[in-house]
């Protein structure tokens, strides 16, 4: 929790800064002529295609960490997706052109498929009743960078264009020496012989399954994940040129949203999950959350103050904090238990997707359909969740009884 909370901060000191490091470099450059000649050259295009060129990368590499995690370790997967991490920010900071910025995103991207490596790491230690719980908590450590990171980058943007990155290099380095030193195996298959391992099906046959059997509980969790994903991340693609177009919100404010939304993703996770998933059990939460999402997305395009605004925002990670870790604790309870990470990748390769085609369609929703579809698309999306979910009751393990 303290490796993916620090990995969070430097992350969310870059990432709200990207939409208007981005602008600076729309209509020039021989990648923005190249999209621009196809008719994508719009700025919320351009920054939305930016956004999933994370998520491309991070799609392609997460079943290859998560197998590497069944067989040799979550340790050693993990380390290499931090250095990526570092090198990427180094990159940032001297980005001088689309291309680099995109390049940027790419190298870290590819050492972003750990994070199913992490929440298999959770999921390693803990009885499956308490899974939801514990990845409430894993969420509540990196929403804490969530809130944290983007203030401490935009004090650094005022300081020089180069420093948020910078910084987030330096932030990287530490952790990668703290989860070197401190951080120990919790795969207890790691590093076993072939004879005494038990046999983990290949990334492309369990992608496949998913696909071909879209009714196993497996795969209908999956698929919640990726859906409700797709919505949160398209609405979080195209929300600072929402604020800045309706609430005049720039690059020296955006970073007080982000720790807004922060404060209360830590509140939803450390404080109201864990009592929310003894009353009502993951399932029947699961689908409290997209409909919080929903609705908090539909009103968005409706706010005209700052209140109604701190209202709308209110409702997402109140909705995110009772999904998706709600959704992953299911995964991990129906899944067998050698080949939870090979699943938590496959996971979030279908959320990869979703966070490709998400932000890519709001960018150009935005652009040419309306400043207020990206969000009405999406309360749609976080709808849907709530339908695929009905009846998972039925494939999850009976909760046992906790003695008094």
């Amino acid at each position: 929790m303290v490796t993916a909370f620090v990995d969070m901060v430097g992350l969310l000191m870059v990432l709200p800064l990207l939409p208007y490091y981005a602008t600076r470099f729309v209509g020039h450059g021989p990648l923005w002529r190249a999209m621009d000649s196809v008719g994508m050259g719009g700025e919320g295009t351009v920054i939305a295609i930016l956004v999933s060129s994370f998520a491309v990368a991070q799609l392609l590499s997460a079943p290859l960490w998560g197998r590497v995690s069944d067989r040799y370790g979550r340790r050693p997967a993990l380390l290499i997706g931090l250095i990526s991490s570092g090198i990427a920010y180094i990159v940032f900071a001297y980005a001088g052109s689309l291309e680099i910025l995109f390049l940027s995103r790419i190298v870290q991207g590819a050492g972003g498929g750990t994070v199913g490596v992490i929440q298999a790491y959770v999921a390693d230690a803990t009885e499956p009743q308490d899974r939801a719980k514990a990845l409430g908590w894993l969420s509540a450590a990196t929403n804490a960078g969530v809130a944290l990171g983007p203030a401490i980058g935009s004090f650094a943007a005022r300081i020089g264009t180069e420093w948020p990155g910078l910084i987030a290099a330096m932030i990287t380095l530490v952790n990668i020496v703290f989860a070197w030193r401190y951080l120990s195996e919790s795969n207890v298959h790691a590093g076993a012989k072939t004879a005494d391992r038990p046999k983990v099906s290949g990334s492309r046959e369990t992608l496949t399954r998913v696909v071909t059997h879209p009714a196993l509980p497996a795969s209908r969790l999956i698929f919640i994940y990726a859906i409700g994903m797709g919505a949160f991340q398209g609405m979080t693609a195209i929300l600072a040129l929402f604020l800045l177009d309706r609430h005049g919100i720039d690059e020296t404010t955006i970073g007080w949203v982000f720790v807004y939304i922060g404060v209360l993703s830590v509140f939803a996770r450390a404080v109201l999950l864990g009592p929310a998933v003894d009353r009502y059990h993951e399932p029947r939460l699961s689908r409290y959350g997209g409909a919080f999402l929903a609705l908090g997305m539909l009103a968005l395009p409706f706010t005209t103050n700052t209140l109604s605004l701190a209202l709308a925002v209110a409702l997402i990670p109140l909705g995110t904090a009772f999904t998706f870790p709600c959704v992953t604790g299911m995964l991990s309870q129906v899944i067998p238990n050698h080949e939870r990470g090979l699943y938590m990748g496959v996971q979030q390769t279908f959320g990869g997707i979703a966070r490709v085609i998400g932000p890519i369609w709001a960018g150009f929703a935005f652009d040419y359909l309306g400043k207020g579809v990206p969000f009405y698309t999406g309360a749609a999306l976080a709808g849907l969740t709530i339908v695929l979910g009905l009846g998972i009751e039925r494939h999850i393990p009976e909760r046992p009884v906790r003695a008094a």
